[in-house]
């Protein structure tokens, strides 16, 4: 059997997962708080190794055959205004953190790409991306600055 893109690439990812999974030994434990900065890139790394062989077993499987005289090539689409507008929007974000605070831009971070990405349709589908935004900037701030003790950026605006 022969590899793919995708059997290659879950190679080199699941190499360079064990990689820094090794290296990860190396960073410091801490005393005061069971779970260290040691912690969460374990957990990501173990994730990517787990992901890395599945991606390489799925490549491997045998998959169905089918008759290529019935399948038409679909050409390739390049949507790089859709890349430019989430880079705008990205930026827009970026700058907007330290003017309004993390809550805020989060807010309208999510408002707006959204509807780029999949844009809403009638009321139902508008309402859906306010809760998303609302809903992901209070949980991602609830998460980071209460259980993980990030401290996320304060607004010069709004002061929070």
């Amino acid at each position: 059997m022969r590899l793919t893109q995708n059997g290659v690439a879950g190679l080199i990812c699941l190499a360079l997962s064990i990689f820094l999974l090794f290296l990860s030994r190396g960073l410091p434990q801490s005393s005061f708080v069971p779970v260290g900065p040691d912690f969460y890139p374990r957990i990501v790394l173990v994730i990517m190794a787990v992901f890395s062989v599945l991606l390489i077993i799925s490549d491997l499987w045998p998959k169905a055959k089918t008759d290529a005289s019935t399948i038409a090539p679909t050409p390739e689409r390049h949507n790089y205004r859709l890349v430019g507008v989430t880079y705008a929007i990205f930026t827009g974000y970026v700058v907007l953190l330290p003017l309004v605070g993390y809550r805020v831009a989060t807010f309208i971070f999510v408002a707006a790409l959204q509807p780029v990405l999949a844009p809403p349709r009638g009321a139902k589908g508008w309402s859906l991306v306010l809760i998303s935004a609302v809903a992901s900037a209070f949980v991602t701030y609830v998460v980071f600055n209460d259980y993980l003790s990030v401290r996320l950026p304060r607004g010069h605006w709004t002061g929070w």
